[in-house]
């Protein structure tokens, strides 16, 4: 969740238009050089700025180690995807897929709109102490800004045909991008069973904003081992490690 390119989105969904720009990793000469190792990593991002602070100091952010969670009787899941033209960006950080009408998750009865998916590896997110190989965030936000999202964990397997034109057109370069026709339907990359967890937590990615609606699906989602290899070769390991949990609660149904 690159901070311009979702600063620049969240402007234009607000509008009820969803624009499309060239993405650029450092879009700015004085944006700080953020990454997953050594001198600019995760241990280094709240240092990095004073509009990163909560990434050191915040208590409420993502991803977390979900152990023992409380059994709630949470609503289903309400997706409301829909097929659209996407392009497909290599933003510096990871592959982003940027969608132009994607479609909505309710929650609570509010419509969050699906703007965007990209893929971290490892899986951020664990489960009982376990990383899965990958995992894709959907990233949602509703009129008023706020941002919810879905992480569907990737474990290897068979080929992912949903996923295949994406896997078959990354970009190899940073600030690249492909576009893709019009039939990409994220309803597709959703497991069966959409059994979830649930927790308030943040960005992963700096400037680590909190106030972010997290579902975590329970079911992983299969892709094939060369499917993750194209990914690995790109982005090896951009995966920030698991934070304090602190007085949160996190809820499964």
């Amino acid at each position: 969740m690159l901070l311009r390119t979702l600063n620049m989105k969240m402007r234009s969904v607000a509008t009820g238009l969803l624009i499309t720009v060239a993405f650029v990793a450092h879009a700015a000469d004085d944006a700080p050089h953020w990454g997953y190792g050594g001198e600019h990593g995760p241990e280094k991002w709240g240092d990095m700025e004073a509009g990163f602070s909560a990434c050191k100091l915040g208590k409420e952010q993502s991803p977390i180690d979900i152990r023992n969670a409380t059994k709630s009787a949470l609503p289903a899941l309400d997706f409301e995807y829909t097929k659209s033209s996407a392009e497909v960006v290599n933003n510096g950080h990871t592959i982003q897929v940027n969608l132009v009408d994607g479609g909505v998750l309710n929650l609570d009865g509010v419509p969050y709109k699906l703007v965007q998916f990209h893929f971290h590896a490892p899986s951020e997110e664990k489960i009982n102490g376990k990383a899965y190989s990958m995992v894709a965030h959907l990233v949602h936000q509703s009129a008023e800004g706020k941002l919810a999202v879905v992480a569907v964990l990737l474990t290897e397997g068979r080929a992912n045909a949903a996923l295949g034109p994406v896997f078959k057109n990354l970009p190899q370069t940073e600030g690249s991008k492909k576009t893709l026709g019009a039939n990409l339907n994220a309803a597709e990359l959703l497991p069966a069973a959409r059994g979830y967890f649930r927790y308030v937590g943040s960005l992963t990615t700096p400037p680590c904003s909190e106030g972010v609606r997290w579902q975590v699906l329970k079911q992983p989602v299969e892709v094939s081992k060369a499917q993750i290899a194209a990914f690995r070769k790109l982005y090896n390991m951009n995966a920030r490690p698991v934070q304090p949990l602190n007085d949160r609660k996190v809820e499964e149904n």
